[in-house]
């Protein structure tokens, strides 16, 4: 083809000098050139020529619904529940392919399981929460384990305050985090590089840092299918440690039918209903129904043969002589828990004021979509639909948030600590000890009388030390953040007047505080509030018990 175009151009070119050689008359004549061989030409091979307009392929213009598409797979790649070598690629692929999108764009990604929400919902601050995953665990770990949640406002009050409290009261106990579903772990790190452990790493986590002793507390719901699903993982590990227990979760045992029921159940019951009732402003549960108001908790459901505890539950607050609260869930298993017998139950009742909440530790989709949603298939929208009520209202809160919901993990934690036989005290016998106190601040500090010395008592596993101040300035300190310390229910520890003698023979009476020792020899949080009303954050380090 090149050399036919070749060819011709040669010719064109010796036509034109013919005919520059034809003269005016008068001209001077000039001698005839002659002509190249035209059929036998070849292409240069150092200059090939520019193709024709023919020959050049523009790339095709990818449109909209294209780009979106393409997201769209890449979101569905990895909302599944095994974790593999590419998973984190992907993330970061999904993310970074979701960010180049207009947002116009960005509204048309749809997929199997994707959708703008994915990445574009606002859920909260990431920052807030701590996932957990450190290293340098020591010998003595618990494992609290989640279902979890993408929302992470729900991870940071629900998930995060049961870990935290269970911490409080474990010292010489590290912490950590594992989730059971994979799909809301990859959600978590690809749209805010969050990474939160799975099972199999968690507990990889735990052998690699020498952890001897392992209590596991699942905060799920019951003993069903991600309870189960905790015990299978242990089986590949059931070498790996000196200690392994797994305590309960918040119902504890089943029991064999819907009339079954526990200190357990009795325990969330109050609780829930106590919580729901004075976020409407009620002080009775009669106040309540007096005013034509159900309260109605929407937990999940499930197939599994734990499904009896939601029967319970209800069989529970019918004991409880709560005649206005009411136990349903999405998956509507049990039977008579959908929300469709629901709405009759409470129709044939009477009352005219609903009020929806949770029955789950986080407040995250379920919460957020299938109870408080927009979408006609809602809770909200079904009990609307009815016509039957004057006004329906959506609390959206998870149980973690309540603390009697905390202790009762605490309790359940206890327990299994105590099964285990660890005492996790860095060694010390029960008594007293002389122990350094260092704090990373020269306005908070042990009294100079004192001279940087606390009294360490350990007690049962539990170590606390007791220190006596530079003066009555500081009113209270918190276990923990400054953030967590002005939450509803923190719980503030209280000063003691206690009297030091300086070293020329004085006395001052200054304030002292038992402040609890989650372990020796490392840094933790302590937070104080002064006479300004202000809280601070600090770190602190116990050490060289003597």
């Amino acid at each position: 083809m090149k050399k036919k175009i070749v060819t011709k151009v040669l010719a064109a070119v010796v036509s034109l000098a013919v005919l520059a050689g034809c003269t005016a008359p008068g001209a001077q004549s000039q001698a005839p050139v002659e002509a190249e061989p035209t059929v036998e030409a070849e292409a240069p091979t150092e200059a090939p020529a520019e193709p024709t307009e023919a020959e050049v392929q523009e790339e095709p213009e990818v449109s909209d619904e294209e780009k979106a598409a393409e997201v769209a797979e890449l979101i569905d790649a990895i909302y599944v529940q095994q974790r593999t070598d590419k998973t984190d690629e992907q993330c970061a692929a999904a993310k970074a392919a979701w960010d180049a999108l207009t947002d116009a764009q960005k509204e048309l990604v749809e997929g199997e399981d994707a959708d703008p929400d994915y990445f574009g919902r606002d859920t909260g601050d990431a920052s807030k929460d701590d996932p957990l995953n450190a290293d340098g665990i020591g010998e003595n770990e618990i494992l609290v384990v989640s279902f979890g949640t993408s929302f992470n406002e729900s991870r940071a009050q629900d998930i995060s305050s049961v870990e935290k409290a269970i911490a409080a009261a474990n010292p010489g106990w590290d912490v950590r985090r594992a989730f059971t579903a994979q799909i809301i772990i990859n959600h978590v790190q690809a749209r805010d590089n969050e990474k939160i452990d799975n099972m199999e790493q968690a507990l990889d986590r735990a052998v690699a840092n020498g952890v001897k002793n392992l209590i596991i507390q699942p905060t799920h719901l019951m003993h069903g299918a991600e309870y189960d699903e905790i015990i299978d993982a242990l089986e590949d590990y059931s070498d790996k440690f000196e200690k392994v227990v797994v305590a309960e979760p918040l119902l504890g045992e089943v029991g064999s039918d819907a009339t079954v029921i526990n200190d357990d159940k009795k325990a969330v019951a109050e609780a829930i209903t106590a919580e729901a009732l004075a976020l409407e402003g009620y002080d009775s549960i009669q106040a309540a129904a007096d005013d034509s108001c159900a309260f109605v908790f929407m937990g999940h459901g499930t197939a599994h043969v734990a499904k009896i505890s939601y029967s319970q539950m209800a069989t529970q607050m019918d004991k409880l002589g709560y005649d206005n609260v009411f136990i349903g869930t999405v998956e509507g298993e049990p039977e008579e828990t959908a929300c469709e017998e629901i709405i009759e139950a409470v129709k044939e009742a009477g009352y005219t004021k609903v009020v929806l909440r949770p029955l789950m530790v986080v407040a995250g989709d379920h919460a957020n979509n299938d109870m408080a949603g927009d979408d006609e298939d809602s809770w909200k929208c079904m009990f609307l639909s009815a016509n039957a009520f004057d006004n329906i209202k959506c609390q959206i809160e998870g149980l973690g948030r309540i603390e009697a919901v905390q202790q009762l993990y605490v309790a359940h934690t206890a327990a299994a600590v105590k099964e285990s036989g660890v005492t996790a005290t860095a060694g010390l016998m029960d008594g007293t000890y002389k122990v350094k106190f260092k704090t990373d601040s020269s306005m908070f500090k042990v009294n100079e009388a004192e001279n940087d010395f606390g009294t360490l008592t350990v007690k049962d596993g539990q170590m606390s030390i007791h220190i006596s101040l530079a003066s009555k300035n500081i009113v209270n300190l918190y276990a923990g953040l400054a953030d967590d310390a002005q939450k509803d229910g923190a719980v503030l520890l209280q000063p003691t007047i206690d009297t030091v003698k300086y070293s020329d023979g004085t006395t001052e009476e200054v304030n002292g505080f038992d402040v609890p020792v989650p372990y020796l020899d490392k840094e933790f949080d302590l937070a104080l509030i002064g006479t300004k009303g202000k809280w601070y954050d600090h770190k602190v380090v116990v050490s060289s018990p003597v």
